[in-house]
């Protein structure tokens, strides 16, 4: 894909500060720690990219850069002196705004700057277009009031044409309002930051930036690909409703025609895509597009964008188990929960290089997935994911209170949200509510949301009220990892885990940290993090687990569970063996000689009753034990295959087995304990598991019940202790055995 961006001429930089005075004024907040790009940063160059590579016009003119602020009570209807300058895009709480301030509810941040618009623009349209404003703005333009917008997340804009001077003196000014605190969706902000809480970005957080359009224009693009009749569904908005209006639709692969489609505007049109190149995370491969507005014969407008061809659906495989299928097979996704949070800008990447850089990092280390946890990102970062070959699991931001307002509220921006990124192909499914915070309606919600763009899945709740509607049954599981309970009709998956919480010295946001799992040097967080990814292959082999995010891809202030520190400047889990794990899983398979829950169904003699001293020896008569399938416990046990109920304090289980003339000599127990279990073979103490694991392990014999084994028959004996929660024993012996790596999804 050739995608046309257009560039910052040296008469555009001019834009970006009104005299050399304020250029040498400005400089970033001292804040706790910086990225290495914050260096690059400054007035004339804050953020020049365009901003919306998915719909591009070659005029535009980039508002970043110095503004003046104040922060006043929100009872002052203007301002006249204003406290210093401020860097746009980055939020007021930021160090590379170069305020670092913090707003409340009593608070109004003012923005204002002058501009010139180009000469050559007369007799067109301009429009104003802010990517995003936390959370509610005004805007005033040469003295008029354009008009109100609420909303933390989404892009909007105002035609500015009629109350432009054409002086070469334009004036505008801002005024946002941020409680923060109050019945909005916010997602991790807050003005009191701890713990898994995060500093507020109040304000003007993306680009804001002036585009020169024709009268009749186009609106709005909707790109939904169907690769099942090679097509692409196009629907081109125009800003006039003309039944003379036509679109042009024309579709290129590297610089080839490969389809073209006429038709009205304002309407749905297929634009044929034969043998489509499909999208996926091995092969971006992304398709350019020219679309054409006409009245009659004459072109009004064009602007030129991209698409990817891919497809995301619930499946069954082979063993009918439901799985995410991409394209129509299966491709275990592992991911990474990935917050957009930087010590520097807050919620705004110092540099798109920064922006890129993520996404880069977690495709060397071998994860497929970014989970964007109730954060909404610029188009940017998007158009990165489609370009380098990220899938995305998009969480709304969430909420807390249960106002009417709030409700509404939150339902506006939900559906701007996916009206605002439903063209990016990496994206494939939405996430509705995240651990309870602020869930109402689940079951109207999610059949809303999956209505408003069927070509994705919806996941009602990442964990706690599964109300069992969408596409996937989703659990947290720190450290982890499990599965959730098969769902016949959803794909199961695991959307946090992991959580091993490191601190380095000199790239920490505070000296005061946490992890879910904190871990005393790099040496053992690789080992853990290594063995923690390599078994999710057991769960997606054994348990039909569809795809797992781990917490996450860098720290974020007090919080150090990343795999990179917050500065971006050290990987902690190197990308190296994250890359072997994932890729390499399951890195042994087994011979097995004594079967578990995995493996088979085994019958078991049991009794909850203690048994005499000797109830481990061959000689013991079990005679009037019950029998049950392995594994026993309670229904909702991570990782669990409960076939037998299992809900006292104690068990002990019995069962032969048989040994052919063969090497056992590398042979280990494989079992699942919650809670302490001890395993005995021939009436040998084999080992000991105490307090509890959340999947199947393996663990090494004691030489004396090695020796103890022979050919022929022998017998396994456990005992499994409960306290509370949930419970489940299930044991079997096997043998590692190495096996040639193999890629996901092949």
């Amino acid at each position: 894909m050739k995608l046309f961006i257009a560039v910052i001429t040296p008469l555009f930089l001019g834009l970006f500060f009104s005299s050399a005075q304020e250029k040498a004024a400005w400089h970033p907040a001292a804040g706790p720690l910086k990225t290495r790009w914050a260096a690059e940063v400054g007035p004339t160059n804050a953020l020049p990219e365009y901003p919306r590579p998915q719909c591009v016009r070659p005029e535009w003119l980039n508002l970043n850069g110095l503004w003046r602020y104040a922060i006043t009570s929100a009872s002052v209807a203007n301002v006249t002196n204003f406290d210093g300058n401020i860097l746009v895009p980055f939020p007021v709480e930021s160090a590379l705004s170069g305020v670092m301030r913090s707003l409340d509810e009593k608070s109004t941040l003012w923005y204002h700057r002058e501009f010139t618009v180009p000469e050559n623009w007369r007799g067109k349209r301009v429009r104003l277009h802010f990517g995003a404003v936390d959370w509610q703005a005004r805007v005033i333009i040469n003295g008029h009031e354009l008009g109100r917008h609420r909303g933390g997340y989404d892009d909007f804009s105002f035609d500015i044409t009629d109350q432009l001077t054409w002086s070469g003196n334009e004036k505008i000014s801002v005024a946002v309002f941020d409680p923060t605190e109050g019945d909005q969706p916010r997602g991790k902000q807050s003005r009191k930051p701890e713990g898994i809480f995060y500093t507020s970005s109040s304000g003007i957080w993306q680009t804001v930036w002036l585009e020169l359009i024709p009268q009749i224009c186009i609106n709005d693009l909707q790109f939904t690909p169907d690769i099942d009749t090679q097509v692409l569904r196009v629907k081109v908005s125009a800003n006039n409703l003309s039944p003379s209006l036509k679109i042009e639709a024309v579709a290129s692969a590297d610089g080839r025609e490969i389809g073209r489609i006429t038709g009205p505007a304002n309407a749905e049109l297929l634009l044929p895509v034969h043998s489509p190149h499909l999208w996926s995370p091995d092969d971006p491969f992304l398709y350019d597009l020219r679309l054409t507005l006409l009245d009659g014969e004459r072109v009004v407008d064009s602007v030129s964008s991209y698409f990817g061809m891919r497809k995301i659906a619930l499946r069954k495989d082979a063993a009918g188990v439901t799985r995410m299928a991409l394209n129509d097979q299966f491709v275990f996704q592992v991911g990474a929960l990935d917050q957009g949070f930087w010590p520097d800008g807050i919620y705004t990447a110092p540099t798109d290089e920064a922006l890129r850089y993520d996404i880069e990092f977690l495709k060397s280390a071998g994860f497929n997935l970014a989970r964007k946890h109730v954060k909404v990102e610029p188009d940017r970062w998007y158009y990165w994911c489609d370009k380098l070959g990220l899938l995305v699991w998009q969480d709304m931001p969430s909420r807390y209170d249960t106002t009417p307002e709030g409700r509404t509220q939150f339902e506006v921006e939900l559906q701007r949200m996916v009206e605002g990124r439903r063209n990016h192909p990496s994206i494939i499914m939405w996430v509705l509510f995240n651990e309870g915070w602020g869930q109402y309606d689940t079951e109207r919600l999610a059949t809303w949301l999956k209505s408003l763009d069927t070509s994705r899945l919806v996941d009602n709740a990442s964990v706690w009220t599964d109300k069992r509607v969408g596409d996937v049954t989703d659990i947290h599981s720190y450290p982890g990892p499990e599965a959730p309970t098969r769902d016949p009709d959803r794909a199961t998956v695991l959307g946090e885990f992991g959580g091993l919480g490191l601190g380095i010295t000199n790239h920490m946001w505070s000296t005061n940290f946490w992890g879910y799992i904190r871990m005393t040097n790099a040496a053992s967080l690789n080992e853990r993090g290594a063995k923690l990814l390599k078994q999710l292959g057991r769960l997606r082999d054994s348990l039909g687990l569809s795809g797992a995010v781990y917490t996450q891809t860098a720290d974020v202030e007090t919080e150090c569970n990343g795999l990179l520190t917050y500065d971006r400047a050290v990987t902690k889990l190197a990308a190296t063996v994250s890359e072997a794990a994932i890729r390499s899983r399951p890195d042994t398979n087994f011979h097995v000689f004594a079967p578990n829950a995995l493996q088979s169904r085994v019958t078991w003699k049991y009794t909850t009753e203690k048994p005499n001293d000797d109830w481990m020896k061959p000689s013991f008569d079990d005679s009037k034990w019950s029998e049950g399938i392995g594994g026993f416990g309670t229904e909702g046990t991570p990782g669990a295959i409960v076939n037998t109920l299992w809900n006292t304090n104690d068990i002990w289980l019995r069962r032969k087995f048989v040994l052919n003339k063969e090497s056992f000599s590398n042979a280990k127990i494989q079992l699942h304990h919650d809670e302490d279990a001890e395993v005995y073979l021939n009436g040998v103490l084999a080992a000991k598991a105490p307090g509890y694991i959340t999947t199947y392990e393996e663990v090494d014999l004691e030489p004396e019940a090695l020796t103890a084994l022979q050919w022929g028959t022998n017998l396994m004996a456990v005992h499994c202790h409960q306290t509370h929660g949930g419970q489940y024993i299930d044991v079997g012996l096997v043998a590692p055995q190495p096996q040639f790596k193999t890629e996901l999804g092949k």
